[in-house]
């Protein structure tokens, strides 16, 4: 298996007000597809940064409720065939138990119609419900250890340090230990790269664990921390409208604008100070 590119160099020419024009080397962030197969048959195509590409598709089928533990996972190979080689290492196929039920239907109409299929935000959390229980025992933290979390998750993220292009997701323990941290082009594909490395790792379910990410929190990244059994979720930005109140739908506690002295909670509670 080729290690995974990350940054590829390309000359840009840089404009300054009032000074002339000139041509740079800039590293960007790579953006390339990969291709999911369940039972040979292609069930996503998803653009992400190459790298953790097996935790990725861990990741994705925890969070479409296909798989629920390490168990549910034989394998996940990269494909090799012929009709592959121009994508060689951009197509992986996932090993599933006889036992485990994929919905086709369902699955390549969820991922290909994205957040334009016109759900309203009761019937989309509905839906969800369906498949992922909410939290029946969530829980707390201090908003002391929240706060220290940025600082963790940034220093976990140097190709975004080197090209400004990626977002983060990190994982932490109860008490503020970082245990695993993932960068990709995509918000989703970095928190599915983190719960699939969970999943495999056989940590599930993350009842006593915080997600961090890098930026806004949307429904959908409320629903992976769900899938997970996640209770706590925060961001360094905002959340959205839905992913509060999918949160508050779901005991899940959501903390937003993370400073070293300063956050917002949005949904459930925080554990007392001192």
């Amino acid at each position: 298996m080729k290690p995974a590119v990350l940054t590829k160099s390309w000359p840009v020419r840089r404009v300054r007000a009032r000074a002339s024009t000139r041509t740079k080397a800039d590293l960007l962030a790579v953006e390339e597809p990969l291709e999911l197969r369940v039972r040979g048959r292609s069930v996503a195509v998803i653009m992400r940064t190459p790298g953790h590409d097996a935790d990725l598709a861990a990741g994705f089928l925890l969070t479409e409720g296909i798989v629920h533990s390490a168990d549910d996972i034989y394998d996940i190979l990269q494909c090799r065939d012929a009709d592959v080689r121009a994508n060689e290492g951009n197509v992986v196929e996932a090993v599933l138990p006889k036992s485990v039920r994929v919905d086709f239907d369902r699955l390549t109409r969820h991922v290909f119609s994205g957040s334009s299929c016109g759900l309203c935000g009761k019937a989309t959390i509905a839906a969800v419900r369906q498949q992922f229980p909410k939290i029946t025992r969530p829980l707390r933290v201090s908003a002391a250890l929240l706060r220290s979390l940025p600082a963790q998750l940034a220093a976990a993220q140097p190709v975004f340090q080197a090209t400004g292009g990626l977002h983060a997701t990190a994982l932490f323990e109860a008490d503020g230990r970082l245990l695993v941290a993932r960068e990709d082009v995509g918000r989703h594909n970095a928190m599915d790269k983190v719960l699939g490395h969970a999943l495999r790792a056989g940590w599930l379910p993350l009842r006593r664990h915080v997600l961090l990410v890098s930026g806004r929190v949307s429904f959908e990244l409320m629903q992976k921390a769900l899938a997970a059994g996640v209770s706590v979720v925060a961001g360094i930005s905002a959340p959205t409208s839905l992913a509060v109140e999918f949160a508050r739908a779901n005991n899940q506690t959501l903390a937003g604008f993370l400073r070293a002295d300063r956050l917002n909670v949005y949904a459930g509670r925080l554990a007392p100070a001192g």
